[in-house]
C-alpha cells in the first residue's frame, strides 16, 4: 500500500521554503485556497500528458517559456498577449519548417517562486530575507516588503486564475488563427533580420492556407486551423500552495495537482529522499525535473523510477541545463543511462540557467550566443546518441527587454540599463526567442531527414 497523501511530502526533509511568521494566519490562508476552484482541470492534464507522449517519441517538440518570475507589479493583459504571439511565432516556424506538431506550454499563470542561492542578501550592511518570488516576500529591499506573507498566496492564485482566462480566451477566441500569422509580429521586433525571415515564412503559410481554401479545408470546417492547445507550467516550489490544489479526479480517483498543467521540481530540490520529489510522484500530472551539471547518471534513474514508475510515456520531462560547453560533458552519460533502463522520457533544453554571467556594468545578463550554442549542442548530442530531443524550456517575454546581451538585433552590455525589467533572472525578448526558434526548425529539420 502507497503511503503517499497530499501531506505525506511534510514528513521528508524540505528546501527552498519560506518561514512565515504567523502560523494562523498561514493555516488560515491555506485552508481558503482548498476550497477555491482548480485552476486547471484533470482531464487537461491527461491531454497534455497524452502530447508529451508522442513528444517522447519523436513525433512532436515541446515548446516550453515564459517569465523567469511573474510579478504583481507586472500584471497587464498586453504582456500575457505579447508573449503568447511570441510562443505563437516560435510554434509556427518549427511546425511549418520542420513538419511536427508543437506542443505550447507556458511558465505563466502560477510561475511566482524562486529558488533562491541563499536565503538572506546583505545591502550596505542591512541583512534580509532574500526574495523569493512575489507569492511570498516583495523585491523590493525593505524589512516590511521581505517578510514572508501567506496573503500573497491568495493574489497569486487570483492573478494566475485571470491569466488562464485570458491565455483560454486568445487560443480559442481567433487570435491563434493561422490567417493572423502576419499579425503575431510585436512592433519592436519588424526592423531586425529575423523579422524579415520570419515574414517571408508567414508569406508561404499565407500561399499554403489559399491553397488549402480552394480544396475546401478552412479555419471554419477544421479547428487546428483556428484554435490551438496552450497549456501552463510553473516549478513546484512553494509546497503548502501546491497541497492546496491537490484534488481528486472524480472520474479517475487520481491525484492532480490543478495549479497548473504540468510542475517541475529545480536542480535544487531534487533530493530523491526530499519533500519536492515525494509530493510529485503522488500526482499524475506531467512533471519535469531540471538536470544541472551535478546530476549523476544513477541518480537520474532514481528519480525516473520514483516519479514514473509505470514508465508511462508523456508523464516525465528531464530539462537539461548543463551550461554552453559542458553539454557534452554531462548529458551523454545520462541519455545513456536512461536508455538503459528504457524509461521513457522528454529530453528538454534550458540553454538559460547554465549561462547566466555578471556584465562589467554589474547587470546580471545571459549572451545569446551562449544560449544557442548550447541548443546547438543539445541536438547534436542527441544525433549522435540515436536519440531524440524533444524541447526547449525558455525564459522569455513578448515585451521589448534588454536582458540578454547579443542576438541579431544587438543588445549590448550599456543596452541593459535601459530596458531591464525581471525582478529575478535575465529573459530573451521575443526577437532573440525567435532566432533560437528558427535554429532549432534547423535542427528538427535535419533530426527527421
Amino acid at each position: 500500500m502507497s503511503t503517499w497523501s497530499p501531506s505525506s511530502w511534510r514528513e521528508k526533509p524540505i528546501l527552498q521554503q519560506p518561514t512565515y511568521p504567523n502560523q494562523s494566519e498561514l493555516d488560515k490562508v491555506l485552508n481558503e485556497l482548498k476550497n477555491y476552484p482548480p485552476l486547471v482541470f484533470a482531464g487537461e492534464a491527461r491531454s497534455l500528458k497524452s502530447e508529451l507522449a508522442k513528444v517522447s517519441e519523436g513525433k512532436a517538440f515541446l515548446l516550453q517559456g515564459g517569465d523567469c518570475a511573474e510579478s504583481f507589479s507586472e500584471f497587464r493583459a498586453s504582456n500575457i498577449r505579447d508573449t503568447f504571439k511570441a510562443l505563437l511565432q516560435m510554434s509556427v516556424v518549427m511546425t511549418y519548417a520542420a513538419g511536427v506538431p508543437v506542443v505550447k506550454v507556458g511558465r505563466m499563470a502560477g510561475q511566482f517562486a524562486k529558488p533562491r542561492s541563499s536565503d538572506t542578501e546583505t545591502f550596505d550592511g542591512v541583512t534580509l530575507d532574500s526574495y523569493r518570488g512575489d507569492i511570498i516576500n516583495g523585491a523590493e529591499f525593505t524589512s516590511a516588503e521581505r517578510v514572508p506573507d501567506p496573503q500573497r498566496m491568495i493574489k497569486a492564485y487570483n492573478q494566475s486564475a485571470a491569466t488562464l482566462n485570458l491565455l483560454r480566451a486568445f487560443a480559442t477566441g481567433g487570435l491563434a488563427d493561422l490567417h493572423q500569422v502576419h499579425k503575431w509580429t510585436l512592433d519592436f521586433t519588424q526592423q531586425g533580420e529575423v523579422s524579415k525571415k520570419y515574414e517571408a515564412l508567414a508569406e508561404e503559410i499565407g500561399k499554403s492556407l489559399k491553397f488549402m481554401e480552394a480544396c475546401g479545408i478552412t479555419s471554419s470546417t477544421y479547428r487546428t486551423l483556428r484554435e490551438t492547445d496552450f497549456y501552463t507550467s510553473h516549478e513546484a516550489l512553494l509546497l503548502p500552495y501546491e497541497e492546496a490544489f491537490t484534488r481528486k479526479d472524480s472520474l479517475t480517483g487520481d491525484w492532480f495537482d490543478t495549479s497548473a498543467h504540468m510542475l517541475w521540481i529545480g536542480d535544487r530540490t531534487r533530493q530523491l529522499d526530499g519533500a519536492h520529489i515525494e509530493y510529485l510522484s503522488g500526482v499524475n500530472n506531467p512533471v519535469g525535473i531540471k538536470a544541472g551539471p551535478s546530476m549523476e547518471a544513477d541518480d537520474l534513474v532514481r528519480l525516473c523510477q520514483k516519479l514514473n514508475p509505470k514508465n508511462e510515456a508523456g508523464r516525465l520531462n528531464v530539462i537539461v541545463r548543463m551550461g554552453a560547453g559542458k553539454v557534452g560533458d554531462g548529458l551523454p552519460a545520462l541519455i545513456r543511462a536512461v536508455e538503459k533502463e528504457g524509461q521513457k522520457v522528454v529530453w528538454s533544453c534550458d540553454p538559460m540557467h547554465g549561462n547566466t554571467i555578471k556584465a562589467s556594468n554589474n547587470y546580471k545578463t545571459r549572451p545569446v550566443d551562449a544560449v544557442l550554442r548550447e541548443m546547438k549542442e543539445f541536438f547534436q548530442v542527441h544525433k549522435a546518441e540515436g536519440t531524440f530531443g524533444g524541447g526547449v524550456h525558455l525564459e522569455m517575454t513578448g515585451q521589448d527587454v534588454t536582458e540578454c546581451i547579443g542576438g541579431s538585433f544587438t543588445v549590448t552590455e550599456g543596452d541593459l540599463s535601459s530596458r531591464y525589467h525581471t525582478h529575478c533572472d535575465p529573459r530573451l525578448n521575443a526577437d532573440q526567442a525567435l532566432e533560437l526558434a528558427f535554429l532549432i526548425a534547423d535542427s528538427l529539420k535535419d533530426a527527421h531527414k
